[in-house]
């Protein structure tokens, strides 16, 4: 999922449980401008921190720790990927969600979209 700087929703992938997040990190980036990428670890892949720089925009993503050159990122700017935990925070207050009761992937990225709606109605 990708998220403004306010913590609303902009973009949901569902993908199966053993799907690396890497995998649809391009695929959440938006096609606007933007001046920062912030993700976790697990997005530090050379060829994704050069799309985000091909885009404009500027990578504030940890580098991991087997990595033999570490790249620098803005540790005070990291601090804001709390957004993106603040909104699973807020879809887990909906039983359906935190639960999957729904079985087919469409019908839960479905509930998953009007729950994102209705955060952003509040």
């Amino acid at each position: 999922m990708s998220v403004d700087g306010l913590g609303n929703p902009l973009q949901l992938r569902l993908t199966a449980g053993q799907v690396h997040d890497i995998t649809q990190a391009e695929a959440l980036l938006p096609s606007r401008p933007m001046g920062y990428v912030i993700a976790d670890k697990g997005y530090d892949a050379e060829a994704f921190v050069q799309v985000i720089r091909q885009r404009g925009a500027v990578p504030v993503i940890p580098p991991r720790s087997h990595r033999k050159t570490p790249r620098d990122y803005d540790a005070h700017l990291y601090k804001e990927r709390h957004l993106v935990e603040c909104f699973i925070n807020k879809i887990k207050h909906y039983r359906r969600i935190f639960s999957r009761y729904d079985k087919l992937a469409s019908t839960y990225l479905g509930f998953l979209h009007l729950i994102s709606a209705l955060i952003w109605l509040r």
